[in-house]
């Protein structure tokens, strides 16, 4: 559907619902022509529907991979790069780049200058894998459900300075059982904990402030990797108390591809040693003295040309969801996926991966059909135009369905008419 053909029936929608306004272009520009924010009305949530390009001719339930970014984000990467190339400019200014770590700092709950601009979470982990004084024979926890991004990094560090992975099963039962099995892998070679905020794997959500307090108490690091928790509920860095914390702009948090955010602690600036500088990481140098000076905030894992409209769009993307709140994005997520959880429990021919615990599930949810391979099941779905994903990361073998605010629930009804339809014989 062509954009104007799409604008027209969307505004046709929202105008019976009983929402006004010139254009959704107007509504994506300026915030004034918003209705009022009340998580609870489907109105509203149409509403913010229409500030997505995304197609409507099928369910996409794939943000867990890649998140679809809205009008106000597309259109601030295209009015900056129509900017930058009418002069020819890189755009790089510190306080641009101020600008953005100060909108990210309040988003995240961090201090500015902790964080450092990332092309995606994969960067973020390498800086802090590669960047961590490791020594052979250190030994490194983490999960058997890391996102690739997650075990590559680590897995070519074990073989480059034989390091020592050793891994915990997340535990489905409670909380205090996943504290439990971290707690017994503890060895006085442990040096770093690595886990991720919520797996790729069944949308589990880990106790990162607890293990935060246990690495702290064994005198360990603890690593985050947040790519499937940034963007989908809110969270205070300052509060979890990691040492480090990547994170991708493009699932979660609406934002251009390629862009990502590394948090590291002020108190591990020097810890994580920047392996990677160039441009803008220092803070003065001279060539031939052979003196350097990093720069003195997390800008020292920056450097080079960069693309400053991702920059800007990424910018755009948390100001999006601050509009919105934090806290109505994640009531809207668990509305949608509380509702799928409900309903796929409830088929005898369907086994539900992702936890039982309000606690602890996310917006992802991952099932099993029982009599049928979970690639033939997705293959099935796709003729019901269902977009979603499979996950065979430790062992899992199921479908994951990610619920974010541009989801319906009709499309989840959708969703399960064509799980029931999924033929058996």
């Amino acid at each position: 559907m062509k954009r104007d053909q799409f604008l027209k029936t969307t505004l046709a929608g929202l105008a019976t619902a009983g929402i006004s306004f010139r254009s959704v272009d107007a509504a994506a520009r300026e915030r004034s022509s918003w209705p009022v924010i009340d998580p609870s009305d489907e109105a509203f949530w149409a509403f913010v529907r229409t500030q997505f390009p995304l197609t409507r001719d099928r369910a996409y339930f794939n943000t867990g991979g890649l998140g679809a970014s809205p009008y106000p984000v597309i259109d601030a990467v295209k009015a900056k790069i129509d900017e930058l190339e009418s002069i020819s400019e890189t755009g790089h200014t510190d306080q641009l780049w101020s600008n953005i770590k100060t909108t990210a700092g309040t988003f995240f709950g961090c201090d500015p200058a902790e964080i450092a601009f990332m092309r995606n979470a994969t960067e973020g982990i390498n800086v802090v894998c590669n960047g961590l004084p490791l020594r052979e024979g250190d030994e490194v926890i983490t999960t058997t459900h890391e996102h690739v991004a997650n075990s590559v990094p680590w897995l070519a560090l074990q073989k480059r300075r034989r390091i020592s992975v050793r891994f915990f099963e997340p535990s489905m039962r409670s909380a205090q059982e996943n504290i439990d099995r971290v707690e017994r892998l503890l060895s006085t070679r442990t040096r770093l904990i690595s886990v991720p905020h919520v797996t790729t794997t069944t949308g589990q959500v880990l106790p990162i402030r607890a293990f935060s307090e246990l690495a702290k108490s064994r005198r360990v690091w603890l690593f985050v990797d947040g790519a499937q928790a940034a963007g989908m509920f809110p969270f205070s860095l300052r509060e979890l108390g990691c040492d480090a914390y990547a994170m991708c702009g493009h699932k979660w948090l609406l934002g251009p591809k390629e862009t990502g955010l590394l948090f590291v602690h002020k108190g591990m600036l020097d810890v994580v040693e920047a392996k990677f500088v160039g441009a803008y990481s220092d803070s003065g140098f001279d060539f031939e003295k052979g003196t350097l000076a990093f720069h003195p905030s997390a800008q020292r894992y920056e450097y080079g040309t960069v693309s400053i409209p991702l920059r800007v769009g990424l910018q755009a993307a948390l100001e999006f969801l601050s509009r919105i709140g934090m806290s109505n994005v994640w009531k809207r997520d668990q509305q949608l996926s509380a509702y799928l959880y409900r309903q796929l429990s409830s088929m005898p021919s369907v086994r539900v991966l992702s936890p039982a615990s309000d606690s602890e599930r996310s917006a992802m949810i991952t099932f099993q059909h029982t009599k049928v391979p979970f690639l033939d099941v997705q293959a099935h779905l796709n003729t019901y135009k269902l977009r979603t994903r499979g996950v065979s990361e430790g062992g899992v073998n199921g479908l994951r369905i990610s619920c974010h605010i541009y989801n319906t629930f009709e499309e989840i009804d959708r969703l399960l008419e064509g799980i029931r339809s999924v033929p058996t014989g």
